[in-house]
């Protein structure tokens, strides 16, 4: 395999090589196709077909000029033919000619041009023959190069061709080597996994060695710890030496063969977890909560009993506090009631009022205000007019005051709607109801003044404001 690499890397250069002269190659002649040769060679065909375009246009004008020589001359001899029309012949014969004349200076004039422009194309196409021609040499030394290239790239294949042949014996004398290597990998891995399964043979082995080990050494460690405890047992029972004969007799009592200790001791450890389980599972301090919970039922059951004694009291007081509530309110109404009367029939002669339950109800229900005049109770107060409506809310208020009566009084023209006669009964009404108050009244009339006790007059003097007070003669409380 060593050998074949070295030639294997020749291969893939030569390889590389002929790829890169094959390109040159094609460049190369593309480059000549596109080249200013080919170009040149177009436009010299080209000036070549112009040329012979223009020199077949001289030889029509040529053409064309002998016809007009011809033309001529057999005009003259018309002229000499013609003499008795001698003038008109000649005057068209002239304007013939001068027709003619001027297409020939004009033909004259195209033929100058096209000769010029073939002397033009003549000098052109020397000059593009002399390119031609070394463009030509250059294409002639471009053609040795590609064949000199061409033979190189022969070469290259020859070259190219023995390389892969012995690159395909190389390829497959790798292949023979991959084979055997393949073989050889197979069989140790094969000879790995044996190792691996040896390996673990051991190691198993090893683990029960190891745990034999530790076997034989807890029953040792068991030995002397049954004997150390067998010594224990003989120094605390001395019973045991004297009876030690005994042990494992059958029909004794220390017959082993029906007490088996080893289940015994399972049983015992079997009741020791089980015990440890129910350690785990069992709350400890249930027996401290149950009896803490105990104590606050207890103290909530007292407290319970004592809210509900309360609780008893309260509604005892509540239904003490109603009757007395409906007493008060009873003798509330009886007297406010007597008085809102007594107060109304004084400010209107002739009328009674009264405060009643509504119908089908108790006074604790409410309380409606009933007007009669003359014996006839109103069904609405709407039936009232404006002063007695004012003499009636008037008489309500007084009667309210009346049951509760206050030192001092302030009325602010109660009378400023009604008549002079209603105002002295509202005088009138205050001696009598409220012998014991002091009122302070601001009216307006003469009615309310002749009640009054003393009385406070306000006017202008002098443009400015005076209080006269006046002390009436007989005072009353």
């Amino acid at each position: 395999i060593s050998e074949l690499l070295p030639l294997q890397k020749k291969y893939n250069d030569l390889k590389k090589q002929l790829a890169l002269k094959s390109n040159e190659l094609s460049l190369f002649q593309s480059r000549v196709e596109q080249n200013e040769h080919h170009k040149l060679s177009e436009i010299v065909k080209k000036i070549e077909q112009e040329l012979a375009e223009a020199k077949s246009a001289l030889s029509e004008k040529q053409a064309l000029y002998k016809e007009r020589v011809t033309e001529v001359a057999t005009l003259e001899k018309s002229i000499h033919d013609h003499a008795n029309n001698r003038d008109r012949i000649l005057k068209d014969l002239e304007k013939k000619i001068k027709a003619v004349k001027t297409k020939m200076q004009s033909a004259s004039k195209e033929l100058k041009g096209h000769e010029n422009n073939r002397e033009k194309l003549l000098m052109e196409v020397e000059a593009f023959k002399q390119e031609q021609t070394s463009l030509e040499n250059q294409l002639v030394s471009f053609q040795k190069q590609i064949g000199v290239l061409s033979s190189e790239v022969d070469a290259l294949k020859n070259k190219v061709t023995s390389l892969k042949d012995e690159h395909s014996r190389a390829q497959s004398e790798l292949n023979a080597a991959r084979t055997k290597v393949k073989e050889c990998d197979s069989q140790i891995s094969r000879i790995l996994k044996d190792q691996q399964k040896l390996k673990n043979v051991i190691g198993e082995k090893n683990l029960e060695r190891k745990k034999l080990e530790n076997e034989v050494k807890r029953m040792e460690t068991e030995q002397k710890d049954c004997s150390l405890k067998v010594d224990k047992l003989i120094e605390k029972h001395s019973w045991i030496t004297s009876e030690k004969q005994l042990f494992g007799r059958q029909g004794s009592d220390y017959d082993f063969t029906s007490r088996d200790p080893h289940k015994a001791r399972d049983e015992f450890e079997k009741l020791q977890a089980e015990q440890a389980g129910l350690e785990k599972r069992v709350n400890k301090k249930v027996m401290a909560m149950f009896e803490k919970a105990e104590d606050e039922y207890n103290d909530l059951i007292s407290k319970k009993s004592i809210i509900e004694n309360d609780k008893s009291k309260i509604k005892l007081v509540i239904e003490e506090l109603d009757e007395k509530k409906k007493e008060t309110l009873k003798v509330t109404w009886v007297k406010v009631n007597s008085d809102f009367g007594s107060i109304f029939s004084t400010l209107l002669p002739g009328t009674m009022a009264k405060l009643e339950p509504p119908e089908g109800g108790s006074f604790l229900d409410g309380l409606e205000v009933r007007v009669a005049f003359g014996g006839v109770w109103k069904q609405s107060l709407s039936e009232l007019s404006g002063g007695q409506r004012s003499l009636l809310a008037l008489s309500l208020i007084l009667a309210l005051l009346l049951f509760k009566p206050a030192p001092l009084y302030i009325l602010d023209e109660v009378d400023a709607a009604l008549d002079l006669s209603h105002t002295q009964n509202i005088g009138r009404m205050i001696k009598a109801h409220f012998p014991h108050s002091q009122f302070i009244v601001v009216s307006l009339k003469e009615g309310m003044f002749n009640n009054a006790n003393v009385l406070f007059r306000t006017k202008f003097v002098d443009g400015v404001s005076t209080v006269q007070r006046t002390v009436a003669s007989k005072q009353s409380k």
